[in-house]
């Protein structure tokens, strides 16, 4: 059996498919643990792994109001990367796999030749594009690290997403494998009509408002509409009727199955559930940087819900959540989308692929030929 670390930090939808991961490794008798910030060591724990204390990385929340250049500094912190490579050097590994936007910690693991792989947990157009030649790539940069070395260093790039949503599904990229969304399913049950309203549970500008204004659009509709407030936001905080319920926190593979709508924010994973699901959406995207206003592009494209601004006020919103609760070609677009999801099971297929590279002891070579 193999001994796995996972490298992760702090934010959102890019824990759950590290987590789906770990758990399908475990499951086959590996030795699992994480490293990442301070913040995530309960939930970890909680989770069943252990996890390398985070002595030198930079302090990390992602409940705090987090400006672009402390996402910069977070994404190529090296101290992160001396926190790996320190339980690396207390326990080895066989394989690192490490969140795509770790630069520095992805440098160490280069710089050392320990064998590492990358997990990208959303587009990998998005990645390549938005963020590789956006601020954050340039920030990166900016720190002196390497990040295109980084990757081509890496023994493979799993790219966790559906290659036929993703705009560069199509294209053909050495050592980079789609091997589908990382998220939990359950057969559907059958019940009344119900909207689940999820914005993140990462801190973004004016999420109470938006919550509101979701709130206010579907009161009195003709649903069981219920709202996951996440972290950030207070659920007394907000406005309700009687068809609402306000939850800080439930599990949404536990509501999903019960579910006939998702209003969220564009976030990869919540979107990848919900159509694991056959679940349209309303996609509202909380940041217009980052990838969910190309999801939400993308689910348009498809049939398969709406992409709403931010700024929409109730009124303009209701019609949009009462059209797409109703049948219509837009549930056999989510349907189809879903079938291609559960025919690649992430976790499944990322784990096979690990146990290959781990085979007998020994990490695969590099592109170049070459072994740590």
């Amino acid at each position: 059996m193999a001994d796995i670390l996972v490298v992760t930090w702090d934010g959102g939808g890019n824990v759950a498919p590290a987590l789906g991961i770990a758990t399908e490794l475990q499951a086959r008798g590996h030795t699992v643990r994480f490293a990442g910030h301070a913040r995530q060591h309960e939930s970890l724990t909680r989770a069943g792994f252990e996890v390398v204390p985070a002595r030198h990385a930079r302090p990390f929340s992602a409940l705090d109001a987090n400006s672009v250049p402390t996402m910069v500094k977070t994404f190529g912190d090296r101290g992160l990367g001396r926190d790996v490579m320190g339980a690396l050097a207390e326990r080895p590994a066989d394989l690192v796999v490490v969140d795509c936007l770790l630069f520095g910690v992805m440098e160490a693991l280069r710089e050392s030749r320990t064998p590492y792989v990358v997990l990208e947990h959303l587009y990998d157009e998005y990645f390549r594009k938005g963020w590789m030649r956006g601020p954050m790539g340039i920030g990166m940069r900016a720190m002196r690290l390497k990040p295109d070395a980084s990757l081509t260093a890496a023994r493979a790039t799993y790219v966790a997403s559906l290659p036929s949503l993703d705009p560069a599904g199509a294209v053909a990229r050495t050592g980079v494998e789609y091997v589908g969304p990382v998220v939990p399913f359950s057969p559907h049950i059958p019940a009344d009509p119900a909207v689940l309203v999820s914005l993140s549970t990462f801190r973004f500008p004016k999420m109470q408002q938006c919550l509101q204004t979701v709130l206010d659009a579907t009161a009195g509709l003709d649903a069981r509409v219920v709202v996951t407030t996440g972290p950030v936001v207070d659920p007394a905080s907000l406005r309700t009727a009687p068809n609402h319920e306000v939850h800080r926190f439930v599990p949404h593979a536990e509501l999903m199955p019960r579910m006939s709508l998702v209003v969220g924010h564009g976030g990869h994973s919540t979107t990848m559930q919900a159509l694991a699901h056959d679940l349209p959406l309303v996609v509202m995207p909380m940041h217009p940087m980052l990838d969910q206003p190309m999801v939400g592009k993308t689910v348009e494209a498809a049939g398969a819900g709406r992409l709403v601004p931010k700024k929409i006020d109730a009124a303009a919103l209701r019609p949009v959540v009462e059209q797409l609760l109703a049948d219509g070609p837009h549930r056999a677009a989510a349907a189809r989308l879903g079938a291609e999801i559960r025919s690649m099971p992430g976790a499944t297929n990322v784990a096979d692929r690990i146990e290959a590279l781990v085979r007998n002891g020994a990490a695969a070579p590099d592109r170049h030929g070459a072994r740590p």
